[in-house]
């Protein structure tokens, strides 16, 4: 009960004025980062589309598929996702500085993390999705591809 009252003084005039601040300086990288990984999940979708429609061979579009499906462990292409998290270790820097905030790692870790769950999640999806259509006419499996891909992106 002592320490309620100068704790919540403490809050409310040196952290809460800069709460909305400091969480807009903070998600400016992060969204860059998700961003990144929209980008590549519909970068890597669209090949595969031109790769289909230049070969019409349902073998390589299943291959292309599976190695869709391992996307999100293939660091060379999450390196640049996980590069624009990497501009938090400055930002947080100063909020160590300023108001004790450790673990400046973890919170990077931990946002990769996120960033390529989102990416195992969108291409998982974006296989239970397809799967049933690969019986389909290969006239209308790039148009499919398309479809499913918006989908995920949605």
């Amino acid at each position: 009960a002592s320490v309620s009252e100068p704790a919540q003084k403490c809050c409310t005039e040196n952290i809460q004025p800069f709460l909305t601040s400091i969480l807009e300086e903070l998600m400016g990288p992060v969204s860059s980062g998700f961003m990144e990984v929209r980008l590549l999940f519909d970068k890597e979708v669209n090949e595969i589309i031109q790769d289909f429609q230049k070969t019409n061979d349902m073998t390589r579009l299943q291959e292309n598929v599976d190695q869709l499906m391992t996307l999100p462990f293939n660091s060379v292409k999450m390196e640049p996702c996980y590069l624009k998290v990497n501009l938090l270790q400055e930002l947080l820097q100063d909020l160590k500085n300023r108001f004790k905030v450790y673990h400046i790692d973890f919170v990077i870790q931990r946002t990769q993390n996120f960033m390529q769950e989102l990416m195992e999640n969108a291409v998982y999806t974006f296989e239970q999705l397809f799967s049933p259509s690969r019986q389909a006419d290969s006239a209308k499996v790039a148009t499919t591809i398309e479809k499913v891909k918006l989908r995920v992106l949605k």
